[in-house]
């Protein structure tokens, strides 16, 4: 039985990482939308109410950072998963909203997928 389509909006200012995380999660089977900054990140999900997780960088240019993002999503659009990463700063889960999932960059792309797949199921 097929299982429900899930959205995932991958927010990540650097073109290269943004392209990848994004392939990797189509090939699992996910409809994958993208931002490059927070700011844009909102605005998708202003218009979208079909968005189950977003996967975000913590470094961004604009007004917040991925960890602010995560904040202001889960205060907003509390159902709204989360998962950050970064390759500059160690983040505890504990600084990010309850359940929120963190990965040191360069991450294993089969834990993203395995993580993202676990918690929408």
């Amino acid at each position: 039985m097929p299982r429900p389509n899930r959205v995932v909006l991958v927010v990540e200012d650097t073109a290269l990482i943004r392209m990848l995380a994004v392939e990797l999660l189509v090939h699992a089977g996910f409809e994958v939308l993208e931002a490059e900054s927070a700011d844009e990140a909102i605005q998708i999900l202003e218009r979208r109410s079909d968005i189950h997780l977003v996967f975000t960088d913590v470094h961004m240019p604009g007004t917040m950072d991925g960890v602010r993002l995560t904040h202001y999503i889960r205060d907003r659009w509390p159902p709204i998963l989360l998962v950050v990463a970064s390759g500059k700063a160690i983040i505890e889960e504990s600084q990010l909203p309850a359940g929120s999932r963190f990965f040191p960059k360069p991450y294993d792309g089969g834990k993203i997928v395995e993580t993202i797949t676990h918690m929408l199921s």
